[in-house]
């Protein structure tokens, strides 16, 4: 899985989606483009943790397969389909979209919000026992 959100859907992404959706190894897999807008974008920015609200095209894709023969095929598909789609993304990404292996996005996920939360994190979690999805870990202690 991997996913990112888009200022814009071109035309050009557009066919960027479709040349590279059509190359699936799996007919489980899927393509997601949600139309993120109407209250969404109404929540300041600061409001919440999420501050991603100035992209409204969230991306998804995600591979589906039964054979584990064609694991590794599936998983080059999303990476190549990924990588066809990154000049269209806005740099962010949504924090229940990102696969296990994409922690180093955290920061992307929370945007300005991100310093914030390591802050709370320092203050309410400071030995980080909340950590086993995504990590925001608390902020280092300055001395």
């Amino acid at each position: 899985m991997r996913s990112h959100f888009m200022r814009e859907l071109r035309d050009d992404a557009i066919d960027a989606l479709i040349a590279e959706f059509v190359r699936s190894p799996s007919p489980l897999s899927v393509a997601i483009v949600e139309h993120c807008h109407g209250a969404i974008a109404r929540v300041p920015p600061s409001a919440t943790a999420f501050a991603l609200r100035d992209s409204p095209f969230h991306f998804e894709i995600i591979a589906f397969w039964e054979d584990a023969a064609r694991s590794q095929a599936n998983v080059n598909w999303v990476r190549r389909f990924f990588a066809a789609t990154a000049p269209f993304s806005s740099g962010q990404v949504y924090v229940n979209s990102l696969d296990r292996d994409e922690s180093h996005r955290v920061r992307e996920a929370y945007g300005p919000n991100y310093g914030r939360l390591t802050a709370l994190k320092q203050r309410y979690d400071p030995d980080n026992v909340f950590r086993s999805t995504h990590n925001i870990p608390p902020k280092p202690i300055e001395h």
